[in-house]
């Protein structure tokens, strides 16, 4: 049950970053800059699409398995360090915000989708710098420990 919910929150993740790339699609328009188009992107874009939502599903069932909500408003009262947290300290930004959106501007061949992802990618950072210090608050040495073993992102 948890695999099969993880799934579907995470095609809805898709969705998103079709339209967010479809919003940078629309700046292509607006602005007259033609879509770039080569198989190789293609190919380059769905391996993103794929590496991201397999992370994303990773990542959310983990959050499942351990009783918790993907998405709170307030923080978590676990730090995760296992599973795929073990590798990245933000799966679950990495394979949206990252490979999701990515892959899918790159799908749409847009120029502007690049740039808004570059951006979105900034903002997240921004907003992964203030959880952290949320983090270092709540668990002290063991998100020290956390941190200085496992990087931010890759």
């Amino acid at each position: 049950m948890n695999l099969l919910k993880s799934i579907l929150h995470n095609i809805g993740v898709l969705i998103v970053g079709f339209v967010f790339a479809s919003i940078g699609r629309g700046f292509d328009l607006l602005l007259k800059i033609p879509p770039f188009r080569s198989p190789f992107v293609t190919v380059g874009a769905v391996t993103l699409l794929i590496i991201g939502f397999i992370i994303r599903v990773w990542a959310a069932l983990y959050f499942y398995e351990q009783g918790m909500a993907v998405i709170r408003l307030e923080p978590q009262e676990k730090l995760f360090t296992a599973g795929p947290y073990n590798f990245s300290r933000n799966p679950l930004y990495l394979g949206g915000n990252v490979f999701i959106f990515l892959g899918a501007v790159l799908f749409l061949g847009s120029p502007s989708g690049v740039a808004l992802t570059a951006i979105a990618i900034a903002a997240t950072d921004l907003m992964i710098r203030r959880e952290e210090k949320q983090l270092a608050r709540e668990f002290g040495q063991g998100w020290i420990s956390y941190k200085a073993r496992v990087r931010r992102w890759i």
